[in-house]
C-alpha cells in the first residue's frame, strides 16, 4: 500500500501522558465476488493487517488488527497484560504501517520481562487471541466496586448500539466493543477480534483523565484515568474468561453481549461477583452472574420489539 493510503502523522503530547502517533489506515477494501444468480459485483471487507509491538526495542508480539486506533490498542494490551501498572510508566507509541510495527518507550523499563512473558495461553479470541500465563493468577486480587444496572438502561444500551453506523453493517466480518455510563455512549471500538477491541478501549479510558476532585482521584486528578466504577462494557462476542477478566482489571463491574458466555467466563465472573448479561437484543437478555448488580423491571419486557440491525449483504 503505498503512503498516501497508510500515513502517520505528527506525534500528539499531553505534559504527563505518553505521546501517541495517529496512524491512519483504511478500515475496509473492495473486492469482487461472484452472487447466488451469477453476477459480479464489488462487496467491502475489512481490513486485517498485522501490527508488531517493540517494547524499548524488543519485539513481544504481533497483533492481527482492523488498525482503527493502533496506539490505543497497544497501550491498552500492554495495561490488560499487566506488564504496566501505570500511563505514565509509558514515554510514548509510535505506529508506523509502512513496516507494521508499534514501537513503544517506557520511562524506566519494563522489570522482568522475559519472565513474565514466557508463559501464553492461548485463548478463544477471534483472530488467535493470547494472554500471558502470569494474568490468569491475579483474578483473586482484583476487587469489583459496587455498582447497579436498571433494566431499562440495559435497553437503552441495546438500542444505543442497534442505532449505531458501524462497519460490521457495512462490511460484516467484526466485533464492536463499547463503554457506556448508563445509557451514555462513550466510546465504540470495531476490531477483527473482540480482545482487540476491549483493549484499545483500555488504552482510551487510560488517555482519558476523568475529572474528579482530588479527594476522590487515586493520585493526581490531572492523570487520573476514567474509572470503570460507573461504567458497563458492551461487546458483540461472547463473555470468554479472556473477556471478563479484562473488564474486571479495567475495573468495570457489568458486562452485556449480544452473545453467550463460556463456562470458565461464567466461573471467573461468579468469583468476582460481576454482572454478566448475555444474549441481550431487543427486549430479551439472560444474566449468568451478578444478578444482585441488576435491577428488574419485568414490566418494560412487554414492550414492542425493534428489528435487530443488519449486516451489508444479510436478508
Amino acid at each position: 500500500m503505498s503512503s498516501s493510503s497508510l500515513s502517520t502523522p505528527s506525534v500528539l503530547s499531553s505534559p504527563s501522558l505518553p505521546r501517541l502517533t495517529q496512524a491512519h489506515a483504511p478500515l475496509t477494501h473492495a473486492v469482487e465476488v461472484v452472487n447466488e444468480l451469477g453476477a459480479r459485483e464489488q462487496v467491502q471487507i475489512p481490513a486485517e493487517r498485522p501490527l508488531t509491538i517493540y517494547v524499548d526495542k524488543r519485539e513481544l508480539v504481533t497483533l492481527m488488527t482492523l488498525g482503527a486506533q493502533p496506539e490505543l490498542l497497544v497501550l491498552g494490551y500492554l495495561r490488560n497484560q499487566r506488564l504496566v501498572e501505570s500511563v505514565l510508566d509509558i514515554e510514548s507509541i509510535t505506529v508506523d504501517w509502512e513496516v507494521h510495527a508499534a514501537a513503544v518507550r517506557t520511562r524506566h523499563g519494563i522489570a522482568r520481562i522475559e519472565e513474565r512473558t514466557a508463559s501464553k495461553v492461548v485463548t478463544t479470541g477471534c483472530g488467535q487471541g493470547s494472554v500471558f500465563g502470569g494474568l490468569m493468577d491475579e483474578v483473586d486480587r482484583i476487587q469489583l466496586p459496587d455498582a447497579r444496572l436498571t433494566q431499562g438502561q440495559l435497553y437503552g444500551i441495546v438500542n444505543a448500539i442497534r442505532l449505531k453506523e458501524t462497519t460490521y453493517k457495512s462490511s460484516g466480518s467484526v466485533h464492536g466493543c463499547a463503554l457506556f455510563k448508563g445509557e451514555d455512549l462513550l466510546i465504540f471500538v470495531e476490531d477483527v477480534g473482540r480482545h482487540n477491541a476491549i483493549d484499545t478501549i483500555a488504552g482510551w479510558m487510560w488517555m482519558n483523565p476523568e475529572t474528579c476532585s482530588s479527594s476522590d482521584c487515586a493520585g493526581d486528578p490531572a492523570t487520573s484515568p476514567i474509572s470503570g466504577a460507573d461504567k458497563v462494557f458492551y461487546t458483540t462476542g461472547r463473555l470468554t474468561s479472556e473477556m471478563v477478566i479484562k473488564s474486571a482489571q479495567m475495573g468495570v463491574p457489568i458486562v452485556v453481549s449480544r452473545s453467550g458466555m463460556t463456562q470458565m467466563g461464567h466461573a471467573v465472573a461468579q468469583q468476582l461477583g460481576l454482572c454478566a448479561i448475555g444474549r441481550a437484543t431487543n427486549r430479551r437478555f439472560v444474566c449468568y452472574s451478578g444478578t444482585h448488580r441488576l435491577v428488574l423491571q419485568p414490566e418494560l419486557a412487554q414492550a414492542p420489539v425493534v428489528p435487530p440491525a443488519r449486516a451489508a449483504g444479510e436478508v
